[in-house]
């Protein structure tokens, strides 16, 4: 290969490879953003998680698959519950007593009241069962 034909050849290789190129501008720095995603992330565990752990262990297992717990502002705990005769039951065991021991078992975690509403946090799946719906 001869040295004019060589430089040819590298001119049509940089001009191909200028026209391919897309140049998009650099995005943000994803850094910063991770390390408050994850600092708010730990806050909202460090303040729901101690009320997650007390609720799994004084609610009776049958609730687990039928409420959820949606969040925790201002000291009030709003619970989703699926179906209306499951929401008149765990208000019937609130009332119980129940929701006296969640708020003396969370107390340090600021929770004073139990809001619970209809809904649901889950979508039909094509099989039949539950797939979960963050929209």
């Amino acid at each position: 290969m001869s040295r004019s034909q060589y430089n040819r050849e590298l001119a049509d290789l940089q001009r191909l490879s200028e026209v391919k190129r897309i140049n998009r501008p650099a995005g943000q720095r994803l850094g910063p953003e991770m390390v408050h995603f994850f600092k708010q992330t730990e806050k909202r565990h460090n303040k729901f998680g101690k009320i997650g752990e007390s609720w799994a262990m004084l609610i009776p297992e049958s609730f687990n698959d039928h409420c959820a717990l949606e969040s925790f502002t201002r000291g009030t705990l709003t619970v989703i519950v699926d179906s209306s005769a499951h929401l008149y039951e765990l208000k019937q065991l609130l009332l119980a007593g129940l929701q006296q021991q969640l708020l003396l078992t969370c107390k340090s975690a600021g929770l004073r009241k139990i809001a619970l509403k209809p809904g649901r946090w889950y979508g039909d799946a094509e099989d039949g069962g539950r797939k979960l719906d963050f929209s």
